[in-house]
């Protein structure tokens, strides 16, 4: 007797996934509750890329608060080792309007002709380790904040450090998992030399927004 099997179930690379979802935003609104039910844990990773994706592109000012809110909220139930993802009911009820869904669409190429070229499953026993999940979601987290941190025209590094995450979190890839750990700590490093220098010259932020 023949197994069914269910077209969800089947795993898709983070390119696949995205480029899927993004489609069906594109075509109706479906809101960030309704991608968190289908994907379930997965979606910790597939909302958190969603989310920041927008940021390795220009973006108007403000608008990391609410992006990094809900981000900043699913990377600390990874870190307190949840695996079924929850979202407040304002949060959850969040509709993408289509034509930021087609903003999206017409950037993803060049990220998932990267993520294509170095993204696979490797190194099953750090991807898979519980404490690597936690770790993970720390690491999210702290760069959530630097993300939402009032620092002109430095979005997209902390999202490159988010993006890389949650790849080899939905990749199981333990070697770009330990590539981001890096990263992460390159990208603090950044962040801390630009502090150390606003804290050295704290007339140099207020001058950049005029």
């Amino acid at each position: 007797m023949g197994v069914h099997i269910n077209s969800r179930q089947i795993r898709l690379s983070f390119s696949q996934e995205i480029k899927s979802l993004l489609q069906r935003l594109a075509e109706q609104h479906l809101t960030l509750g309704d991608i968190l039910a289908e994907t379930s844990e997965r979606g910790f990773s597939l909302v958190i890329a969603l989310l920041v994706l927008p940021f390795l592109f220009p973006m108007p000012p403000g608008a990391a608060g609410p992006f990094g809110a809900a981000c900043l909220i699913l990377s600390v139930q990874m870190v307190l080792g949840r695996r079924s993802p929850w979202l407040p009911k304002k949060i959850a009820h969040y509709k993408f309007p289509r034509p930021f869904a087609q903003f999206l669409l017409q950037n993803l190429r060049r990220v998932t002709k990267v993520v294509e070229k170095i993204a696979r499953p490797r190194l099953g026993k750090i991807a898979h380790h519980p404490l690597t999940w936690r770790i993970n979601g720390f690491c999210i987290s702290w760069l959530t904040i630097l993300l939402m941190s009032p620092i002109p025209l430095t979005n997209p590094i902390p999202t490159v450090g988010i993006l890389l995450l949650a790849i080899a979190t939905i990749e199981s890839d333990g070697l770009l998992i330990c590539i981001s750990y890096i990263v992460t700590t390159l990208i603090t490093a950044i962040f801390g030399f630009i502090g150390y220098g606003l804290w050295l010259a704290p007339s140099i932020l207020p001058s950049i927004f005029k």
